[in-house]
C-alpha cells in the first residue's frame, strides 16, 4: 500500500523553484479506499500577468487532469473547463500558462489506473491525452446514442493532444463544475474522491502485482537492469514485458530509465551553481555504464547537459 502522505519531492519538474514562485501547487491525500492505488491528487492555480512555460519529466503514471482556463478580466460564466486522461508522457511535457487557470489533477500509482478503466490495456493510452468522456462514458454530456463507444476497442482519436487544444469539452458540465468551482481544496478534493469511488477499483491482483513490482523499481537503485527484475520477480522476461504493458502502459526498461532520469534531476537540482554531484560516481550509481551514457540521456530529456541544467536553476 502507498504511503497515506503525498510525496513532498519536485521529482521530475524542471526547475521547480521557477515554477513554485508563479502558481499554487499543492498535494493531497485521497480517500482510504483509493490510497492504495493513487499517489496523491495534484491541485494548481495561478494568475499571471505574462505567460509562462512549465516544463515536467512525467513519470510512469496515468493523470486524470480536471482544467479551466479564463483571461485574467473574464467572468466565471467565459471560462473553458474540460477533462481528460493523460496517459504515461514518453517525452519531456510542456505546457504554456497564461492569464488565469485551475487544474484538479488525480496522479495513479504505476498499474494504478486499471482497476478503474479496464476494458483496455493501459499501454492504450500511453503517449495520449484523451477526452474523459471517452474513457468514462458515463461523464459524457447528453449528445445522443453516437457519443458513447460499447465496442470495447479502446478509442481512435489520433497521437497526442496539442497543448494549444481544450480535450474532453464532452464531460459533463456538472462534475467540472463539482471538481473545478470550489475555491476550498477540501471540496475538491471531495469531488475527486466521489468520482473515483463510482467508477471502482475493480480488485485486480495483476495490478496489485504491477505496482509491487514498480515500487521495487523506484526503491532499488541496485535494479539497473530488465534482468534484474525478471530475477526480482519470479517471471520470465516475456510475462513481466506482457504485464507491465497491461497494467502500467510502458516496459520495465523505460520504467528503470525514467526513475534514473528523475534522480540525476533531482541531484542537479540540490547542486545547483556548483554544478552537480560526482556525475561519474552517480552514473555508476544508476547503473550506467559510463558517464556519457547519462549524460547523453539526460541531455535528450531535458534538453541541456546536466552541469549546464544545474548551473541555469532559478535562484532559490
Amino acid at each position: 500500500m502507498s504511503d497515506s502522505a503525498p510525496r513532498r519531492d519536485t521529482r521530475g519538474i524542471v526547475d521547480p523553484a521557477e515554477l513554485l514562485s508563479r502558481v499554487r501547487f499543492r498535494r493531497h491525500t485521497p480517500a482510504p479506499e483509493l490510497r492504495p492505488y493513487l499517489e496523491h491528487y495534484w491541485l494548481i492555480d495561478w494568475d499571471l500577468p505574462e505567460p509562462y512555460a512549465t516544463h515536467v519529466v512525467p513519470h510512469p503514471s496515468v493523470n486524470i487532469v480536471f482544467q479551466r482556463y479564463a483571461a485574467l478580466d473574464a467572468p466565471a460564466a467565459h471560462a473553458r473547463a474540460s477533462a481528460e486522461v493523460a496517459g504515461i508522457g514518453l517525452g519531456l511535457f510542456t505546457r504554456k500558462l497564461t492569464e488565469r487557470g485551475r487544474v484538479c489533477g488525480i496522479q495513479f500509482r504505476p498499474g494504478g489506473f486499471r482497476p478503474f478503466a479496464p476494458a483496455w490495456p493501459v499501454s492504450a493510452w500511453t503517449g495520449r491525452r484523451v477526452p474523459l468522456a471517452e474513457v468514462f462514458p458515463d461523464t459524457a454530456a447528453a449528445r445522443g446514442p453516437a457519443a458513447e463507444s460499447s465496442s470495447g476497442t479502446a478509442p481512435d482519436i489520433g497521437a497526442d493532444t496539442d497543448a494549444g487544444t481544450e480535450p474532453g469539452q464532452d464531460t459533463d458540465a456538472a462534475l467540472l463544475d463539482a471538481v473545478l468551482s470550489p475555491e476550498a481544496d477540501h471540496a475538491r478534493v471531495a469531488a475527486l474522491d466521489a468520482f473515483l469511488l463510482a467508477h471502482g477499483p475493480a480488485p485486480d491482483p495483476a495490478a496489485d502485482r504491477a505496482m509491487e513490482l514498480v515500487d521495487l523499481i523506484r526503491g532499488d537503485r541496485g535494479l539497473s537492469k530488465v534482468s534484474h527484475l525478471v530475477a526480482a520477480a519470479g517471471l520470465s522476461a516475456r510475462s513481466l514485458q506482457r504485464l507491465f504493458g497491461t497494467q502500467v502502459g510502458v516496459a520495465p526498461k523505460w520504467v528503470i530509465l525514467r526513475y534514473r532520469i528523475h534522480e540525476a534531476l533531482e541531484r542537479a537540482e540540490a547542486a545547483g551553481e556548483a554544478g552537480g554531484p560526482d556525475w561519474a560516481a552517480l552514473a555508476a550509481e544508476l547503473g550506467y555504464s559510463d558517464q556519457a551514457h547519462l549524460v547523453r540521456d539526460f541531455t535528450a530529456t531535458i534538453g541541456a547537459p546536466p552541469t549546464a541544467y544545474a548551473r541555469g536553476l532559478s535562484a532559490p
